[in-house]
C-alpha cells in the first residue's frame, strides 16, 4: 500500500484501488515513435494504430536498426501529416547522433535534450519521464485523460484556469505526482468499466 495523499479525493481513491502498476518498455526509442505515430503510449486508443503498424512489420518493438523496415512496412500506410513525418525524422536524425543514456539524465535533462528536437513536446516528454523512465515526481498537466478525470472528481471548470488549478491541486501531491497521477487514471479506467 502507498502513503496517504493529503488530498482527501485523492485518498480515496488510492484507499479504494490497488498501488498502479506500470509495464515499462525501458526504451526511450520505441516509446518516442509511439507518441508521435500514435499520439498515445500507455493507455492506448481502441484502435491500436502503432501496435498494428508493429504488426505489419513483424516487430515487436521499433529500433534505430529496425525503422526502415517499420517505415516501409508498418506506418507506410498510414498516412502521417507531414509535421509528424517530420518530427519522426527530426527524431532520427537526433537519435543517431547521441548515444545518452537516457535513465541517467535527471528530469530535467531529459526535458531540455527531447524538447529541442523539432516536434517534440510537453505531452511526449512527460509520457517519457512517467512511462519509460518511471519517475516518480511527473505531473502531465497536459493529458487530456488527466485533464477529464480532474474536472470531474474536483469540479473544476474545463475553460477557466484550468491549467493553474490542476497544478494547485498537484501541488498538495508534494513527490508523489506520479503515484497520484496512475491513481486518477486508474480510476477513471475503473469509471468506465461500471
Amino acid at each position: 500500500m502507498s502513503k496517504p495523499f493529503s488530498d482527501s479525493i485523492l485518498e480515496k481513491i488510492r484507499q479504494q484501488l490497488a498501488v498502479p502498476h506500470i509495464i515499462t518498455t525501458n526504451d526511450v526509442f520505441h516509446d518516442v515513435i509511439s507518441c508521435i505515430v500514435e499520439q498515445q503510449i500507455h493507455y492506448r486508443s481502441s484502435k491500436r494504430i502503432f501496435a498494428k503498424a508493429l504488426e505489419r512489420s513483424g516487430l515487436e518493438r521499433v529500433s534505430l536498426e529496425t525503422f526502415d523496415l517499420f517505415e516501409k512496412h508498418g506506418i507506410s500506410q498510414l498516412k502521417l501529416s507531414m509535421s509528424k513525418f517530420e518530427t519522426l525524422m527530426a527524431f532520427l536524425d537526433f537519435w543517431r547522433n547521441n548515444t545518452q543514456d537516457f535513465s541517467l539524465l535527471t528530469d530535467e535533462e531529459v526535458k531540455t535534450t527531447l524538447s529541442g528536437i523539432k516536434g517534440i513536446g510537453t505531452w511526449t516528454i512527460d509520457m517519457i519521464l512517467l512511462y519509460t523512465l518511471q519517475r516518480p515526481n511527473v505531473f502531465p498537466v497536459d493529458d487530456f485523460h488527466v485533464k477529464q478525470v480532474m474536472i470531474s472528481l474536483y469540479q473544476l471548470h474545463p475553460t477557466q484556469k484550468l491549467k493553474a488549478n490542476m497544478l494547485a491541486i498537484a501541488e498538495q501531491w508534494g513527490h508523489q505526482k506520479s503515484l497520484a497521477t496512475l491513481y486518477l487514471l486508474d480510476w477513471k479506467k475503473q469509471q468506465k468499466m461500471k
